[in-house]
């Protein structure tokens, strides 16, 4: 009988030894599933600054995934003016190249140099906008031009064809980031940029970044 009531509470306290560790172990997944919880309740979005963006194509696909994307872009901001906020992740800029690209190169010396300077004070903005924030990634985008001069040679070029979209426009990138991954098509006509009819926003029109490459650096850059 002794020997029978010994083992009774011996394997009483076993059970209640495994149910304790159980019981233990429940609790500490549900406080950290509770932790989790709450570092992801006030973790926040990674800031992308779109500079220049204009109609802010090239940063969208970071928009559309819940990334903070501040478009800093002329008439409601100038970035010459502009101070980056802290823990910036990444920056994409796109400064205008009217005073650049070499497709406007006949009109480079009726223009005289104080365009050049112009365009340049843009460049050297946003530059400066980089050194300040020190970002994940940084990429840089105009066509082909004379900003080679100032910058010197590319990171990357690419046309717009090489990402889904079947027409040329060869572009420039400098800075650092990921290369994206093409997705080469045909182009169907000759560069239908050059053939955009004049108006108010032909200017903007032809500045658009194409969405397969958005997509794509977007994909490799995150």
């Amino acid at each position: 009988m002794k020997v029978d009531v010994v083992y009774n509470k011996s394997c009483q306290s076993r059970e209640f030894g495994y149910e304790a560790g159980a019981n233990n172990e429940y609790k500490d997944v549900k406080n950290e599933a509770r932790r989790t919880a709450s570092e992801i309740k006030h973790l926040k979005p990674k800031i992308i600054l779109d500079l220049c963006g204009g109609t802010g194509a090239w940063s969208k696909p970071y928009a559309n995934s819940g990334y903070d994307v501040k478009i800093i872009t002329f008439p409601q901001y100038d970035v010459r003016f502009y101070k980056p906020p802290n823990k910036v992740y990444g920056i994409l800029a796109a400064p205008p190249c009217t005073h650049l690209a070499v497709s406007g190169a006949r009109w480079w010396k009726k223009k005289g140099i104080s365009a050049l300077f112009e365009a340049l004070a843009i460049i050297d903005a946003c530059m400066r906008i980089i050194l300040l924030a020190q970002p994940k990634f940084w990429a840089l985008e105009n066509p082909t031009g004379r900003l080679i001069h100032y910058l010197g040679k590319p990171t990357f070029t690419f046309n717009p064809c090489d990402y889904g979209d079947p027409y040329t426009k060869r572009t420039c990138l400098w800075g650092e980031f990921n290369i994206p991954k093409k997705n080469p098509v045909d182009p169907i006509n000759k560069n239908f940029i050059h053939y955009i009819g004049p108006g108010p926003n032909r200017q903007k029109k032809r500045s658009i970044t194409p969405s397969g490459f958005a997509k794509a650096f977007f994909e490799a850059n995150q």
